[in-house]
């Protein structure tokens, strides 16, 4: 990566973005424990569960930990912008250091490209 440029964000917008992402992170905690309920094992009770509802259901569990997966994905791409916050590094390209356009950053603070380096992927 090359040597960042002058920012052109100041420190309140970048405050704002970190409260931004935090808001983000909480979310995605709150959403992990209301989806708990949704991983657990499935029992198997002919009694009580016919099987067309057991496979109903185990359905439901791998939806639920898939989408578990997608948030901790989240999770993770937001940390990682913690850090760059936290490192002065918040606002620059990973790949070639320049600015990130602040209105990507508005659509996707944890973004860590700029538009050219996501599109030469």
């Amino acid at each position: 990566m090359a040597a960042p440029t002058e920012n052109l964000m100041d420190d309140k917008e970048v405050e704002r973005f970190r409260t931004q992402l935090l808001a983000e992170l909480a979310a995605l905690d709150n959403e992990d424990t209301l989806g708990r309920d949704g991983q657990k094992t499935v029992e198997l009770d002919q009694q009580s569960v016919g099987r067309l509802s057991r496979m109903d259901a185990l359905q439901q569990q791998a939806m639920a930990k898939a989408t578990q997966a997608r948030r901790g994905q989240a999770r993770s791409r937001i940390e990682a912008a913690l850090a760059r916050i936290d490192d002065g590094d918040f606002g620059y390209c990973a790949e070639c250091g320049e600015d990130i356009a602040p209105k990507r950053l508005d659509l996707d603070p944890a973004v860590p490209t700029c538009v050219n380096c996501a599109g030469a992927r």
